[in-house]
């Protein structure tokens, strides 16, 4: 396309030769316009606008602190087409990942789907996350969404991560290392977080622009956290706050983006579900989970919805499921171990996208060793150097968090895994529950007979050394979100309705029921196909039956007990008497179980799924 570029006296371009005219007929159509708007240009007759732009988003969601890698492994198909693992994660890595898939594009945006920070391991739960924000600095991300646990330590500390600053809203010294903090360069973004006074906790809204020889486009960016973020933190952390719909919320907003230039609309939005479709499939298949009814909603204006929170990896054409909604949908799994880059080709004359794709690529670093051998690099998928400047970052937290991480706590005779069972039990939540009963159950401590754990809160494998050993740094990873210990009286039936809770209570439902965790002498069967309120039966104390009219002494975290995961039973809690931390327990409970052999892990169910 030429567009004219004169002025009302500028010398016009001579009339072309007959020699010039005879060449052009023998040409293309496009050979003869390229080399048109050429002499045009030379002349200062007018300049040529390309047809369209290509422009990429790389997106990743719930890093969750983990600056090194989180020994996490990547199932995907090989060259041959077998299944392999392949090891994947690390900051130094991700950055890399990043950088290289930036050179390879002309116009860019990185931006995040939530939980970058909170539920962190030790090298950055122990300043606070600091590292973690300084780490996507250097990653250049250009915009983030909140998402729950952001709000983990409240309000004011998220402000602070964006702000930066030394001042103190927690229990833990902020600025141990940077002095002072210089907090988050990207912006953080926050549509449905909504303050006191009716105005976003952080904007709303971003675009970024990207010029291309005349043509400008600009990218409109809405950042969302999920609305039931109040049933996933603890009251102090929400305080002041109130969540709106993730769907209406972004309609609303999409007008004043287009009127701010946006001709491409992308969600953030830290919510999400699972398909059943391959990594790099996107098909949709099997698309289930909260983020379905959101994009139900949500307009058919919006290109691209970047999502998380359920940690697990999918591309869907949602065009496939709902014409009307013919947008992209993306989640990169966990922990930085995938990186979304997201194809986006708008034309230059509609100023919309006409074409759009995906795919993940796998952020392969280096191997690991876990409980079932070593997970080697596959050489058929590409291996990522470290950032140097990121690395250095990491290595420099890690010393400093050293020598808390690295003290030995005790022993274990086998690995804990958090792997959920058929009865949604796990051994690691076994052990955190006993721990909380053990902390707890002196009548000093509030004289617990039985404690909860939810099943959410408890982070990490505990994988022992080739002599048994594990550390405080791995304890920390298991619980590291720094709740008190609490106990109250409940009566039997008050017991049985928060069971019943698991299965019917906001997002606890029957097909993604929240089965807590119990202690030892405890248990109960369930059966799914019953009718709600009667799903659970048999409920025992050390072999008896719970009397439904006596009162019992419940051990549990401070995050249960105000009403976390949708168990507002717990909130009813009589003579609440509160405790130590929950990581305190935890490691007082490993030391002490291992003082003359290593630690025998509770492997026996305790709660009976009825099929």
């Amino acid at each position: 396309m030429v567009v004219a570029n004169t002025k009302p006296n500028q010398r016009q371009p001579r009339a072309l030769s007959l020699g010039w005219r005879c060449a052009f007929r023998s040409m293309t159509a496009s050979a003869a316009a390229a080399i048109m708007a050429i002499v045009l240009s030379a002349c200062g007759g007018g300049v040529v606008k390309p047809a369209s732009m290509e422009i990429t988003l790389l997106g990743f969601n719930d890093l969750h602190g983990n600056l090194e890698p989180p020994k996490q492994a990547v199932a995907a198909q090989n060259a041959q087409g077998h299944s392999v693992a392949v090891p994947a994660g690390g900051a130094a890595y991700l950055a890399q990942a990043i950088a290289q898939r930036r050179a390879a594009s002309r116009h860019v945006a990185v931006v995040t789907a939530g939980d970058m920070i909170g539920a962190s391991p030790i090298v950055s739960s122990l300043f606070l996350d600091e590292p973690t924000i300084e780490a996507l600095n250097l990653m250049k991300v250009d915009f983030a969404a909140t998402g729950n646990h952001e709000y983990d330590q409240g309000a004011d500390e998220l402000l602070r991560m964006q702000n930066g600053g030394c001042e103190k809203f927690t229990s833990k010294e902020p600025c141990q290392l940077s002095k002072p903090f210089q907090g988050a360069s990207f912006q953080y973004l926050a549509a449905n977080t909504i303050r006191d006074d009716g105005k976003p906790l952080f904007p709303a809204t971003a675009v970024k622009f990207f010029e291309q020889d005349g043509l400008r486009i600009g990218v409109g960016f809405i950042g969302m956290t999920l609305k039931n973020t109040p049933k996933m933190v603890r009251p102090s952390g929400v305080k002041g706050l109130s969540f709106t719909s993730e769907a209406l919320t972004a309609n609303a907003l999409i007008p004043q983006l287009r009127a701010q230039g946006a001709d491409v609309i992308v969600v953030m939005v830290h919510e999400g579900g699972s398909t059943t479709s391959g990594l790099q499939e996107n098909s949709c298949q099997g698309l289930s989970g909260d983020i379905v009814p959101i994009l139900e909603q949500l307009s058919g204006e919006v290109d691209v919805v970047i999502s998380g929170h359920t940690h697990r990896a999918y591309l869907c054409d949602y065009a496939k499921v709902n014409l009307g909604k013919p947008f992209l949908l993306t989640s990169g799994g966990l922990y930085g171990t995938l990186l979304t880059e997201v194809t986006l080709t708008v034309d230059g004359n509609t100023r919309r996208v006409s074409r759009k794709s995906a795919r993940q690529h796998i952020v392969q670093g280096e191997a690991y060793t876990s409980s079932a051998g070593v997970v080697a690099l596959q050489p058929d998928f590409p291996a990522f150097d470290a950032d140097a400047d990121v690395a250095q970052l990491v290595a420099r937290y890690k010393a400093a968090a050293q020598p808390l991480a690295a003290a030995p706590v005790g022993r274990l005779a086998l690995a804990a895994m958090r792997t959920l069972q058929s009865s949604g039990e796990s051994v690691m939540g076994r052990v955190v529950a006993d721990s909380i009963l053990a902390a707890t159950q002196d009548a000093a401590a509030g004289g617990a007979q039985l404690a909860f754990m939810n099943s959410g809160g408890v982070r990490a494998d505990l994988l022992p050394d080739a002599s048994g050993q594990v550390t405080y740094g791995q304890l920390f990873s298991v619980q590291p979100f720094g709740n008190t210990l609490m106990v109250m009286s409940l009566t039997g039936e008050q017991i049985r309705q928060v069971l019943e809770q698991q299965f019917n209570s906001g997002s606890n439902t029957v097909a993604a029921p929240r089965i807590l965790q119990v202690s030892q002498g405890f248990g109960y069967r369930f059966d799914l196909s019953q009718n709600a309120g009667q799903r659970v039966s048999d409920i025992r104390l050390h072999g008896q039956l719970l009397d439904m009219t006596q009162s019992y002494r419940v051990g549990l975290q401070s995050y249960l007990g105000t009403g976390g995961d949708n168990f507002s039973v717990f909130t009813q809690g009589r003579d609440v008497v509160g405790g130590m931390l929950d990581l305190d327990a935890l490691v007082e409970y490993v030391r002490t179980q291992s003082l003359t052999a290593p630690m025998a892990l509770p492997l026996q169910d305790r709660i009976t799924l009825v099929q």
